[in-house]
């Protein structure tokens, strides 16, 4: 049976996410790091992978939703996910996050889409400074390609709160965060899907076009899309009408971007999203497509893509 609710984007905030984060802080204690990180926020201490999956797998059941990718969201992270996925195989698929030109990329890129099945490499080239047509890049595609797997590229904006709250610096060069240079490399490899979140992330037209270009980009409808701020005049219905417009339902995954507890699952935004779908006119065949079918087809449960 097909599930009717899917989530493409939710971050997994675990204690090894924290610990990483603020390895170079000395104002947080060496034991139960994580647990200080945590509390300094206002967040429920994450506990371990597993206690973490087990209230992630509650959560998504509390509110009705049948699977959602949970993504490493620091480099290094990826046993947690890993642990989570291993745990509720059925309900969670594995995205990490992934610098390519960091020192062991390519030992950490071949274990993540081998031995620990992750189905996505999630690129932030403004965070990591990076250009999409470096060479290191066409080695994560390649590898995605051979592994079947998607590569998610964060482009336009780029504010990442739990930094902001933790006073890291975030030096990010938004620049390099271009949705045509997604095309360009997606064109490239044109049997990977390519994800981009938060439709463009202010960069919504270049999402378009890019999307126009290459029949395997795909925009994800993910957080409260703040960046629509950047567009005098542009509500969410008529980002989803113009998404609808040009790369049709077939392309376009429903997600939230929820992280951390007590916050949890933000059903305020997916309520959000399907009152916008409904007032730009989506079918509801289209809407089923969005919020859980163009997900199932691009992460089938394991079993069913042998």
């Amino acid at each position: 049976m097909m599930p009717t609710l899917t989530d493409a984007h939710c971050h997994f905030f675990s204690s090894g996410f924290l610990e990483i984060l603020t390895k170079d802080r000395t104002d947080f204690p060496a034991v139960d790091r994580a647990a200080a990180v945590a509390a300094s926020l206002g967040w429920d201490a994450p506990g371990d992978a597993a206690a973490l999956a087990d209230r992630w797998k509650a959560e998504l059941e509390k509110h009705g939703v049948d699977r959602c990718a949970l993504i490493a969201s620091v480099p290094g992270d990826e046993s947690s996910v890993a642990a989570a996925v291993a745990r509720h195989p059925t309900r969670f698929v594995g995205f990490f996050m992934f610098n390519p030109l960091a020192p062991d990329a390519a030992a950490r890129l071949t274990n993540a889409l081998g031995p620990l099945g992750f189905r996505a490499v999630a690129l932030f080239p403004a965070m990591h400074r990076f250009r999409l047509d470096d060479s290191a890049v066409d080695a994560v595609f390649e590898a995605a390609s051979a592994h079947r797997a998607a590569v998610f590229v964060h482009c336009g904006v780029l504010s990442v709160g739990v930094r902001k709250k933790l006073g890291l610096p975030s030096p990010f060069d938004l620049r390099l965060g271009d949705p045509l240079a997604v095309a360009a490399i997606a064109l490239r490899y044109p049997k990977v899907p390519v994800i981009v979140p938060h439709f463009g992330a202010g960069l919504f037209r270049e999402a378009l076009m890019a999307a126009d270009q290459a029949a395997n980009v795909y925009l994800d409808t993910s957080s409260s899309n703040g960046w629509i701020k950047y567009h005098p005049g542009l509500t969410l219905e008529a980002v989803f009408k113009q998404a609808l417009a040009v790369a049709g339902a077939d392309r376009l995954l429903f997600g939230t971007d929820s992280s951390f507890f007590p916050r949890g699952w933000q059903a305020p935004i997916y309520e959000a999203q399907r009152a916008a779908l409904a007032a730009a006119g989506a079918s509801d065949p289209d809407a089923t497509k969005i919020f859980a079918g163009n997900f199932e087809r691009l992460f089938p449960h394991v079993q069913s893509a042998q």
